[in-house]
């Protein structure tokens, strides 16, 4: 079994770490001390296993494992925490385990059990979390690309897909913008059926020339479209 450690403190992966040195139940391939970088090496690494704290700065745990679920043939995730209120989220992202710290040795040894009986497959259902993420993922150019929404400027339905415009560039989102609007709330403002805007970033409304409006945002050079029905509730968010 390939393994994983992710947690922010580095004497909590050391522990770790010797206890399933202890076990012989594994090889530890590599650590992370947050979630981006677990990310990163997840692809990397392709672990079977990744043993992941749930309270981490930036990125926490359940969102992690909401994005380890886009992996092909991802890990399976068994949580680690000192918080035991972390519970039910930690089974509705579908962990194979949740671990208490201290972490006891035989209950590790019975989490990695359940992990040796699980078949290779999907990590958690990414729909199956509702706590709403800091950073967005899809695939691109064979790689898992992380944005961060306090960087995206809008979000814009295009066909089958989303385009998450930030000044970096654009990723396609395989989700719909509804359930996006839904997640996001307050940080984003619907200008038109088609289109999301970061209200932070909104420079200007102003006349399309064709008697419409349309929304300018700053760092990118995305024109959004606004549409007669929300032109009232847009002015009056941008007022506030």
């Amino acid at each position: 079994m390939r393994i994983l450690i992710v947690d922010d403190e580095p004497l909590a992966r050391a522990r770790l770490r010797a206890q399933l040195g202890d076990l012989a139940r594994g090889t530890v391939v590599g650590e992370a001390g947050n979630g981006i970088e677990a990310l990163r090496l997840a692809q990397e690494l392709r672990p079977d296993l990744v043993l992941l704290d749930i309270r981490m700065p930036g990125m926490d745990g359940i969102e992690t494992a909401r994005h380890l679920a886009r992996l092909h043939d991802g890990p399976a995730v068994i949580f680690t925490t000192a918080y035991d209120a972390h519970a039910l989220a930690a089974f509705e992202a579908r962990a194979i385990d949740y671990l208490l710290k201290p972490i006891r040795t035989e209950r590790l040894r019975e989490a990695l059990d359940r992990v040796a009986l699980r078949s290779r497959g999907p990590a958690p259902d990414p729909e199956g979390m509702s706590t709403a993420r800091t950073h967005l993922s899809a695939w691109s150019k064979g790689r898992l690309v992380l944005v961060a929404v306090d960087e995206i400027r809008c979000l814009c339905a295009d066909q089958r897909y989303v385009r998450a415009v930030w000044p970096e560039g654009e990723l396609l989102l395989d989700e719909s913008l509804r359930t996006l609007e839904e997640e996001l709330g307050d940080r984003f403002l619907r200008a038109h059926r088609t289109a999301l805007v970061a209200v932070r970033y909104v420079r200007c409304l102003e006349p399309d020339g064709a008697g419409g409006n349309h929304l300018l945002l700053d760092g990118v050079a995305e024109v959004v479209p606004v549409s007669r029905r929300v032109l009232a509730d847009v002015r009056r968010r941008l007022r506030g």
